[in-house]
């Protein structure tokens, strides 16, 4: 059975700093970070290293992965609390999908910015 588990959600004031993490059972070559009840797209990696990031997290955000753990990660740095919300980390076979076409998701980790 296919699982994510992400971790590292938490309280943190703003301009504080938090970094996620997702430990997958597979091997996904394409990866990324969502965020909120549409799943926003925050981030996303493949497996060569290419990355995409949305434009309100570009220069705070870092995704990276850890091929050899099945381990994605999410640095973030310079936190707002418009950043605030539910962190989904997803994965897929296919690469260049949209956010509503990945196939497996974690179940989210809370990040909480406070003013």
């Amino acid at each position: 059975q296919v699982q994510l588990v992400e971790s590292g959600g938490g309280l943190v004031e703003a301009g504080g700093s938090l970094m996620l993490s997702c430990v997958a059972s597979g091997d996904f070559p394409y990866m990324g970070w969502f965020r909120g009840e549409r799943r926003e797209g925050v981030a996303r990696i493949y497996s060569d290293g290419i990355t995409t990031y949305a434009d309100s997290v570009k220069g705070r955000f870092t995704i990276s992965r850890d091929n050899a753990k099945n381990t994605l990660y999410l640095q973030m740095n310079s936190l707002k609390p418009e950043d605030t919300a539910m962190y989904y980390c997803a994965g897929d076979t296919r690469p260049y999908i949209g956010p509503s076409e990945f196939r497996y998701w974690g179940q989210g980790t809370q990040v909480t910015v406070s003013s």
